[in-house]
């Protein structure tokens, strides 16, 4: 099953934004199966929040989520690691299920002699059903991409970037900044987070929030005015 509008979909409890830039450690089958098809194909995956429906007993993904680029990736023993940035915002239309359920399942338990101890890929896709549809052992969807068409009034952009300041200041006063420096430093890390484009309101709140509700109603909204009335409200608690 391909087609432009079908990625595969990394499923866990975490939230990224269009232009965050974030790292993931791969170790589970499934997923290192997903990264050989992504790295062979360069392709891009979904990074999407989890939620409490199964499919094949694995937790589905939440309505939406983004879609990622990878942009480093090294391997050390059987751990990968790579460095991804978010990309597109979508939504799914309809989830693709797995070809094989957990290990914690009772038809695959003589594949986990050992707990916490993987077999190997080859072993694994031995099991997968030959008439099955999709034989691959992650999540994929079907997705609608959504258009970024977000604008920020001067105004707005101005109480953002004084909010912003304030906030990065108390942090440079924690830390020890020198003060004689203490300007040239918030404005420079001011300058790396607010562009006054598409992307500055999803800037602000990946470098701000990180509480996952809040970042997962903010990807979820399609109104700017809502995520810009979430970032303040975050912006002066903390400051």
């Amino acid at each position: 099953m391909s087609g432009d509008n079908v990625l595969p979909l990394f499923v866990l409890p975490m939230v990224i934004l269009p232009g965050e830039i974030q790292q993931l450690r791969i170790f589970e089958p499934r997923y290192r199966q997903m990264l050989d098809d992504c790295l062979l194909e360069q392709k891009s995956f979904g990074l999407v929040c989890d939620d409490e429906e199964k499919f094949n007993g694995w937790r589905g993904p939440r309505n939406f989520g983004c879609e990622v680029e990878i942009i480093h990736h090294e391997t050390m023993g059987s751990n990968h690691f790579v460095e991804i940035i978010g990309t597109r915002k979508f939504q799914i239309d309809k989830v693709i299920e797995p070809a094989l359920p957990p290990f914690s399942d009772q038809s695959m338990a003589e594949l986990m002699p050992e707990v916490g101890i993987y077999p190997d890929l080859e072993t694994i896709l031995e099991q997968i059903p030959e008439d099955g549809d999709y034989h691959k052992l992650y999540l994929a969807a079907e997705v609608s991409y959504l258009e970024n068409e977000f604008t920020v009034s001067e105004e707005q952009l101005e109480a953002l970037t004084s909010a912003l300041k304030s906030v990065i200041k108390s942090i440079g006063n924690n830390i020890n900044v020198e003060h004689e420096i203490l300007d040239e430093w918030v404005e420079s890390r001011v300058a790396i987070i607010v562009k006054n484009d598409s992307d500055t309101l999803y800037s602000i709140a990946s470098m701000t929030i990180s509480d996952l509700e809040k970042k997962y109603e903010i990807l979820s909204q399609s109104n700017s005015q809502e995520i810009y009335d979430e970032i303040m409200t975050n912006l002066t608690n903390i400051a």
